[in-house]
């Protein structure tokens, strides 16, 4: 079902580096609050995740720091490209991130952007622990290594 799924969303922008720098824990499906310029914008991919974090205020959810371009048509109606944007989630969803990001120290990051099978504007958030340095190489080491494993597979195919 996981895949039928998949084939109907048209991801827009994906957060490569947040699986270098930190351990996805758990995901998380939000709504995203967008201007129509902003819509438009994320239409044609112009959109970066890679300094952007949400956070929990109250018992609202805010996604800070993703970039979307100004619409290239747009006039004196376009937006603020790097401004906090409010994302939407289920009540029992937001208790949650309060809870784990306030006891456990975990940060909310976006994951991915993507167009629902509906048409609506989707973030995915992880729950993530920041990485070490010594983390990071390990992960580097385990990868390549799995590399190798794979070409020496389909070398001796």
């Amino acid at each position: 079902m996981g895949k039928e799924k998949d084939s109907f969303e048209k991801a827009v922008a994906t957060n490569r580096k947040a699986y270098h720098d930190y351990f996805i824990e758990d995901k998380f499906e939000a709504g995203i609050m967008l201007k129509g310029t902003e819509v438009k914008s994320l239409r044609d991919g112009r959109v970066n995740l890679q300094d952007s974090y949400a956070s929990v205020k109250g018992s609202e959810v805010f996604l800070h720091h993703c970039h979307i371009s100004p619409y290239s048509h747009g006039n004196l109606m376009n937006h603020e490209p790097l401004r906090t944007r409010k994302l939407l989630l289920h009540r029992k969803e937001i208790n949650k991130l309060l809870s784990k990001t306030q006891q456990q120290g975990l940060t909310l990051i976006p994951l991915r952007i993507y167009f629902s099978k509906r048409g609506l504007a989707k973030v995915e958030l992880g729950l993530a622990k920041g990485k070490k340095q010594h983390d990071r190489r390990a992960s580097i080491k385990n990868r390549e290594a799995s590399r190798e494993v794979e070409r020496a597979m389909k070398d001796r195919r």
